[in-house]
């Protein structure tokens, strides 16, 4: 096959001898090769770096910022993920200097008031959730669910318990879920859901033996429905010798108003990065802090932040821990972001939170619902989940709505999850909207369906406005091309 010559205006900017840096001249002596690095890792030859000039190279990557899409530039309703706009003061907390010339090996006693920050935290987050005590190492969600389920492992074990190996989660959980017991060394069993979309206590009694370690369970759950008999299905595994797990990922939607530790949650990971308005993206970082109830705390990962007559300290001293799960102390510009938040909106401006993204779910859904079906007619909480056009249309699926989001200006919203809704599309506004966005959203998911009928193809072939047309998915991620 003979590789086709890029066209001239695709090829890369560079011209011999253009800079747009001088750098000054090193004053570091010079080491006598081979000396501080063996023979065989020093380059013979010099970098083929590109030339360019500063403006070649910021009009760069401004040209490649504004191929990105984030809750800066458009309507973000990706159901679970709940990404909520984030209010640039956070972003400037954290680069005090107090804050950003910290080192993590400094010693404790020059770190007196980062500690008594995190520490406050734990106790913050403790108020919130109804635990009694939290670790702030977890680096994201699903790091925070295996630093619980290692905590279930080990209290299980130290009460002679090793017997028990399974974790129950619902069919409509995260997938983290079962990836995180699985990696712990659980075994999984999946407990269906009532046509109503929750657990129902007589569905899991037959679940429940010897062998139960615990119930991962999301409360509101992914399909955006309040487990109204938590209490009882709580109660069911405590009795059964098991304990209870909280994925805190749907916490936005109760804030203030009900507490998972108050449902009998024995732990709960919350998303920082999700319900407390610190960033997603680019890998990081965001934060999983993991609460637990008195009777789990001494699993909890060192070190422990504990107060002494000469200060905050950092103990080590927890025989029965898990051990660490992270380098250092958690990701700390992620917590300052965090008290942040809760600190500028106090209890009443939480509860606020969580009041708006379910007026703003329950807005759309009902709108909504007049031209897509709505499987579960419900009320909902923070999200709900659509099951494709109410008028079906065999030409156009879930995916051909969503990149006909794309040309519109919107982010499509969580596709084909859960997998128990045929051709699902999960959508959650968060509160960080407008009525006039709400409002233009469903006049475009209507003119969607509209096209979805009258000119199908116009889905078919969409996005056509993006700097790529549509990509082939699965293809990409079985055979990824990594270079140019």
């Amino acid at each position: 096959m003979v590789k086709k010559e890029r066209p001239a205006f695709l090829k890369e900017t560079s011209t011999p001898g253009r800079r747009g840096y001088l750098p000054p001249v090193s004053d570091v002596p010079t080491v006598p090769t081979g000396d501080l690095i063996p023979q065989p890792f020093i380059r013979q030859t010099a970098l083929t770096l590109p030339e360019l000039s500063e403006m070649e190279v910021t009009r760069h990557f401004n040209a490649l910022a504004q191929r990105s899409f984030g809750v800066d530039q458009g309507f973000y309703p990706l159901g679970s993920c709940t990404m909520k706009y984030n209010p640039k003061l956070l972003e400037d907390l954290p680069q005090l200097p107090g804050f950003q010339g910290l080192h993590p090996l400094q010693d404790e006693a020059t770190v007196q008031g980062a500690l008594a920050l995190l520490h406050h935290a734990e106790e913050v987050f403790s108020a919130i959730t109804g635990m009694d005590a939290f670790t702030l190492q977890p680096a994201a969600g699903a790091h925070g669910e295996l630093t619980g389920l290692l905590i279930i492992k080990a209290a299980l074990t130290e009460q002679g318990e090793s017997g028990r190996d399974t974790i129950l989660i619902p069919d409509s959980a995260h997938g983290t879920n079962p990836a995180s017991a699985a990696l712990v060394g659980f075994k999984v069993q999946t407990v269906p859901t009532s046509s109503a979309g929750v657990i129902e206590p007589e569905t899991l009694k037959p679940y429940l033996g010897p062998n139960v370690a615990g119930l991962m369970l999301t409360n509101p759950n992914t399909l955006g429905l309040f487990e109204e008999k938590i209490l009882s299905i709580t109660k069911m595994i405590h009795e059964a010798g098991g304990l209870v797990y909280c994925d805190g990922a749907n916490m936005n939607a109760i804030l203030g108003w009900a507490r998972p530790g108050d449902m009998g949650f024995d732990l709960i990971h919350l998303n920082l990065h999700k319900t407390f308005a610190t960033p997603h993206g680019g890998g990081g970082p965001g934060a999983g802090p993991v609460g637990v109830k008195k009777h789990l705390a001494k699993y909890l990962p060192v070190p422990r932040i504990v107060a002494t007559p000469e200060g905050w300290r950092w103990n080590y001293d927890l025989p029965h821990s898990i051990g660490k799960v992270k380098g250092y102390w958690g990701h700390f510009g992620v917590i300052i972001k965090a008290l942040a938040y809760i600190y500028q909106l106090g209890y009443e401006g939480l509860k606020q939170v969580s009041s708006d993204a379910v007026l703003a779910a329950n807005y759309l859904q009902t709108l909504l619902k007049e031209v897509y079906h709505l499987p579960y007619d419900t009320p909902c909480m923070h999200e709900f989940v659509l099951s494709g056009l109410r008028d079906k249309q065999p030409a156009v699926n879930t995916l051909d709505l969503a990149k006909g989001l794309i040309d519109y200006g919107v982010h499509p919203p969580t596709i084909y999850f859960p997998l128990i809704v045929p051709e699902a599309m999960m959508i959650e506004p968060t509160e960080a909207v407008t009525l006039e966005l709400l409002n233009s959203f469903v006049a475009i998911m209507k003119e969607l369906a509209r096209l979805a009928k009258e000119e199908p193809e116009a889905l078919k072939s969409a996005p056509r406005t993006t700097p790529v047309r549509r990509l082939n998915e699965a293809q990409a991620a079985r055979q990824p091309v990594l270079k140019w």
